[in-house]
């Protein structure tokens, strides 16, 4: 049997671009925002349900793990938010040259990440 290439592009012969990171990556944090969402009500319901939980939740929230989950889903869903508004910008038909396409990409990765900060600094001085 001979190798025969694929038949259609495979993802070897594509180089990365900012879009296709974009575009992964609003995908993973669409799952991780929904599994977020998903955990907070259920959070949510077991301090209503039992005061004892409370505790146990305060206890998990103020470790190291819970502030790195808290600062991943902050991160996650301003991406998720940036990525959006980029979408939305496209869907009115503006941003399809390509570099407006690299700009607005690194606008969403970068803007996720100064929000998360901004948030975590807002966050502190309510704490």
């Amino acid at each position: 049997m001979e190798n025969k290439p694929p038949l259609s592009p495979h993802i070897q012969v594509y180089r990365w671009q900012i879009s296709s990171l974009v575009s992964i990556s609003h995908r993973i944090t669409g799952i991780i925002n929904i599994i977020a969402i998903s955990l907070i009500c259920l959070l949510i319901s077991l301090m209503f349900l039992s005061g004892s939980k409370h505790e146990t939740i305060d206890l998990l929230l103020d470790s190291t793990v819970g502030k790195f989950i808290i600062l991943g889903i902050t991160w996650s869903f301003s991406f998720q938010i940036l990525s959006e508004i980029r979408h939305l910008i496209m869907d009115f038909g503006y941003g399809f040259d390509l570099k407006t396409t690299k700009i607005s990409g690194l606008i969403v990765i970068f803007g996720s990440v100064i929000l998360t900060i901004i948030f975590f600094i807002i966050g502190k001085s309510f704490v």
